[in-house]
């Protein structure tokens, strides 16, 4: 099961959910679990960002698509299809609505971050607690509202359980993963594998350590990450 930090390709992305996963957004993909696939990077094509020291992720949603119009960017971003049913953005609206309403629970949310080319980071799971339109230029965008928990997802049982040893309950912000990724070379500083890597808070969260500074976080492979947890007390 891989954890929060660790660093995986596409390939390997698709695999952990048992889909390919072609869009950024997916609700309840196969009435399985959710997933949305989020980028802070510079000319990144959608306007998601981070709160609260990065507990909190504000995503926006999608653009209609262009075999529906020409220029996407200049139009509402769609609720419905031409056929009326709810598109991405209208199922993730409805449940955060749902939730607001007392209804349901929060829908449970894997989010994967795209860190460079090929290159993605497995976030955690977040709750989807709130939606609404916000005006960007001339047009409607949706955005939700989605903070980091402390949970895991069972992917056959769909069921939330608690990670004992999660270290870190916050987002590392992107430009301190590129910071450390380009500073360790993108491989494990103990034995220099470029497998199986993650990012590793040398002091945890847990323990007064920060996710917002380099100097915190360094990259460390499955072998030397399980060895190091191991000594933590």
């Amino acid at each position: 099961m891989i954890k929060p930090g660790d660093i995986i390709s596409y390939n390997q992305m698709c695999m952990q959910e048992g889909y390919s996963l072609q869009r950024g957004m997916n609700y309840q993909v196969n009435g399985g679990i959710s997933v949305i696939l989020m980028s802070l990077r510079k000319n990144a094509p959608y306007g998601d960002r981070i709160k609260e020291d990065g507990k909190i992720l504000i995503y926006e949603g999608h653009d209609v698509p262009r075999n529906l119009a020409p220029y996407p960017k200049l139009v509402d971003q769609p609720r419905n299809t031409p056929r009326g049913s709810l598109t991405q953005n209208g199922k993730f609206e409805s449940s955060a609505i749902k939730f607001k309403n007392g209804i349901q629970s929060a829908e449970l949310v894997n989010v994967y971050e795209k860190i460079k080319p090929g290159i993605w980071v497995y976030n955690g799971v977040f709750e989807l607690q709130d939606s609404w339109l916000e005006k960007s230029e001339k047009r409607n965008v949706f955005k939700f509202k989605l903070i980091i928990t402390d949970f895991t997802i069972s992917q056959k049982e769909k069921r939330k359980e608690e990670l004992k040893d999660l270290d870190h309950n916050r987002l590392i912000p992107t430009a301190v993963k590129l910071k450390v990724w380009k500073r360790d070379k993108g491989a494990c500083i103990q034995c220099g594998s470029s497998d199986n890597l993650h990012f590793d808070h040398i002091l945890p969260f847990s323990k007064g350590g920060t996710s917002l500074k380099s100097e915190n976080i360094q990259l460390l492979c499955a072998r030397h990450n399980l060895k190091k947890s191991d000594k933590i007390i």
